[in-house]
């Protein structure tokens, strides 16, 4: 497969979408426009313009729109000449909706399902066009930060400056990953100015936080020119700086704490991340971090709900959305985890950049205590029963223990440079790239006491648990990558990426327990991606692009007992990307085909053997619109529409179904708006509107989790070094299911959740 796909993506640098004659002649007429017409406003709309022209791919988003990124290509580039949707989540956008969790950051963006199993505070799950990303999707500062079952690492949004989400196939780049996207979150790092900011909040559960973002300059070299630069997050008096300082610092960190909207839910958590610059001279710069977090609580009740009592109302009627069905006095979630690295640029002197970044992470991760899973009576570790039976209502309940510990390391090292040949521009950038993943993975259960829905009684012994995973799973990856971005022709953009990789997994068990296979597998792969796009004086920048995958799966086969394959496919995107010349605005829209192979199923017949040999499909249509129409006024939109189909399968019955969990249409809009003048001066207000469309329970289709619609307000009063502000989550206090993973395993979506906040900037 994936040489045939590799082959496909040679032959694709050949194909190209043009615009009829009329969007060339829309060009024209554009250009022929004035500049700016006459007001007050149009002043506004030019200013804005010029600050986002200044953005560089890992800096402060002006606004809401961002015009660079280093995600799609791993060189900073126009968003523009990237072929394929990328979507970016700067500062200011997780601060106006005042996203906790990464998931809540992101549930705005076309093609993301965000949080389908409801509130998890030690995950942030996501779903992107239609496939999971949460183990092989995530990456920090365009690194891996792989997963395996609990072995999952989370960062604070507070640490970030942005979030950036880059939709469909990325393995060219970025080796074994999610065939629907990837999300790059982008660490704050030191700037060359002085500021402090501290922020403090709480929300109606009794939740609460407090943040801090300090950053500094020292030491300078003569002659550097910087005398002052003005705040980065205030807008204080401009604050003297050495001249071309040498050292900056900044130290960033959250810590948190209270209930949850869930009954004997609580948490408390923390994360700090100190780092600093040298910078000797204007050729060479290094960044030495470090990010140290820490959990502790007691799960929330949500997850792992019955289908009747949540979606459905039951005899009894619906599940209470803040029940507790665990045990107050034997839950507890914890986890510590501690990442170091660095990046180092150099720029030699024949022009070409040399990069290097590294990162090791290391994770502690307990979890115990029972879970409901259906209804009484029901097999030993399995769900129970669909509907209650008798006067109590009977949960069943499964015992868990589990502890992760990992050592991960990631580094990436390239060169880039930028040259021409004849009339042909050229970015080049080839580079090497290795990731190792090692999971300690033990993992118990055992029969959970039954617990009554309707009133539940705690404090009954639970049953013993038996370990049934004894694991040491190492993943090594190292790929060869090369990328060359060609313009010519006054307007035309090819694109190609070849990358071979190799991947190793090895499992290891001290004893012969039914889930802890051992064995050892070895797999290569080959990726490629091209893309071609022609960008008109207007804005406008029609694109085409093609792109190969491969998505490591962890497993072993019940066939040969070997281990599983990774999953392979092929993606097919066109699309437009419109930044207009007359506001400060990025408009993508993109159609799409995800093919996707060497999905492991299983034989619906004894003696019930999985193998690798289902296929999915997913085309989708994307649109996503982010403008700062004036200074004062930001909005955004994004529709997605998926058709999900299963081609390939042991059970026959199931193809041409669509795959459960994820909804055929999501959509979404937010819009700000800040007055500054009058007696409303100073006060923001933004509303948004969330709507999450149905989904299956299961591949069979057999029932649906119905549609909903949510609305999230904000508002805020922001004077020059200090501001509150009141933020709501589902205003109308809407109760739904997120989704739902079979009859047993459905999960309630947030409660409306009101957070009150205020912050001070020097």
């Amino acid at each position: 497969m994936c040489g045939k796909s590799f082959r496909l993506l040679l032959l694709s640098s050949a194909m190209a979408v043009v615009l009829p004659l009329s969007n060339a002649a829309l060009a024209q007429q554009a250009q022929s426009q004035p500049a700016q017409s006459s007001g007050a406003a149009a002043v506004e709309l030019d200013t804005i313009s010029v600050e986002g022209e200044g953005q560089n791919g890992t800096g402060p988003v002006n606004g809401y729109v961002a015009t660079q990124t280093t995600t799609g290509m791993k060189t900073d580039v126009p968003i523009t000449e990237i072929p394929q949707s990328v979507s970016v989540i700067g500062r200011d956008e997780i601060d106006d909706r005042k996203a906790l969790k990464l998931d809540e950051a992101i549930r705005y963006s076309a093609g993301v399902f965000a949080a389908p199993y409801g509130n998890d505070p030690d995950t942030d799950w996501f779903y992107i066009r239609g496939f999971n990303a949460t183990q092989t999707g995530v990456f920090l500062d365009n690194l891996s930060l792989a997963s395996y079952a609990f072995g999952g690492f989370q960062v604070d949004p507070f640490l970030l400056e942005r979030i950036e989400i880059l939709k469909g196939p990325s393995s060219a780049l970025y080796g074994g990953s999610s065939p629907g996207g990837l999300v790059n979150m982008i660490s704050k790092r030191p700037v060359d100015d002085r500021f402090g900011y501290v922020e403090g909040g709480i929300n109606n559960f009794g939740n609460a936080y407090f943040a801090f973002d300090i950053n500094d300059v020292f030491g300078g070299r003569v002659g550097g020119g910087s005398a002052a630069a003005p705040g980065v997050i205030g807008k204080a008096a401009p604050i003297a700086l050495p001249d071309d300082p040498v050292w900056a610092y900044r130290v960033t960190g959250r810590i948190a704490g209270g209930d949850y909207y869930t009954d004997y839910g609580e948490d408390f958590r923390g994360s700090i991340m100190p780092q600093i610059t040298y910078r000797p001279s204007e050729q060479t710069k290094i960044n030495v971090y470090a990010q140290i977090s820490a959990l502790d609580q007691t799960h929330t009740g949500n997850g792992f709900l019955p289908y009747v009592g949540t979606v459905v109302p039951a005899s009894f009627g619906r599940i209470p959305t803040d029940a507790f069905y665990g045990e107050p006095d034997l839950d507890n979630g914890r986890y510590t985890q501690i990442m170091v690295g660095y990046e180092f640029e150099h720029q030699l002197e024949n022009d070409w950049v040399f990069k290097s970044a590294s990162r090791y992470a290391y994770l502690n991760k307990h979890e115990i205590g029972p879970y409901p899973y259906g209804y009484a009576p029901g097999p030993f570790g399995y769900g129970g029963g669909t509907t209650p039976v008798g006067p109590d209502n009977l949960l069943y309940r499964i015992g868990f223990e589990g502890t992760s510990h990992v050592d991960a390391f990631a580094t990436d090292n390239n060169f880039s440079k930028k040259f021409s040949t004849g009339a042909v521009d050229h970015d080049f950038l080839v580079g090497v790239d290795y990731n190792l993943y090692n999971l300690s993975n033990l993992q118990a259960s055992g029969g959970g006491t039954p617990i009554s829905a309707t009133n539940p009684v705690y404090g009954v012994p639970q049953g013993e648990t038996f370990v049934y995973l004894d694991q040491e799973l190492t993943q090594q990856q190292l790929g060869v990558y090369v990328q060359d971005q060609m313009r010519f022709g006054d307007g035309w953009i090819l694109t190609l990426n070849g990358r071979y990789d190799y991947l190793d997994v090895n499992s290891e068990s001290p004893a012969s327990l039914p889930f802890s296979p051992n064995y050892t597998s070895d797999d290569s792969a080959w990726t490629g991606r091209a893309g071609l796009g022609y960008e008109f004086a207007n804005g406008l920048t029609p694109y085409v692009s093609v792109s190969s995958f491969f998505n490591p799966v962890i497993g072993v086969s019940a066939v040969n007992d070997e281990g599983l394959k990774p999953e392979e496919g092929v993606q097919y995107e066109a699309g437009v990307k419109y930044q207009p010349t007359f506001m400060d605005a990025l408009i993508t829209a993109s159609v799409f085909q995800i093919e996707r192979e060497n999905v492991l199923v299983s034989d619906p017949l004894p003696p019930f053997i999985s193998q690798q040999l289902g296929e999915v499909r997913v085309r989708g249509f994307e649109i996503e619109g982010k403008a700062n129409v004036t200074r004062n006024f930001r909005v955004l939109a994004s529709v997605t529409v998926l058709d999900q189909e299963i081609t390939e399968d042991l059970d026959a019955s199931l193809i041409g179904n669509t795959p459960m969990i994820v909804p055929d249409v999501l959509a979404s809009a937010w819009a700000d708006y800040k007055f500054d003048t009058g007696v409303l001066k100073g006060i923001s207000v933004g509303a948004g509107v969330r709507y999450i469309g149905s989904s299956w329970i299961d591949n069979a289709n057999t029932l649906q989790v119905p549609s909903v619609t949510l609305v999230d307000a904000a508002i805020r009063y922001e004077q020059e070094t200090w501001g509150v502000a009141l933020n709501v989550s589902n205003l109308f206090d809407k109760e739904y299911v997120s989704a739902c993973q079979g009859m047993s395993s459905c999960g309630y979506g947030d409660p409306r959740t009101i957070t009150l906040s205020a912050h001070y900037k020097w």
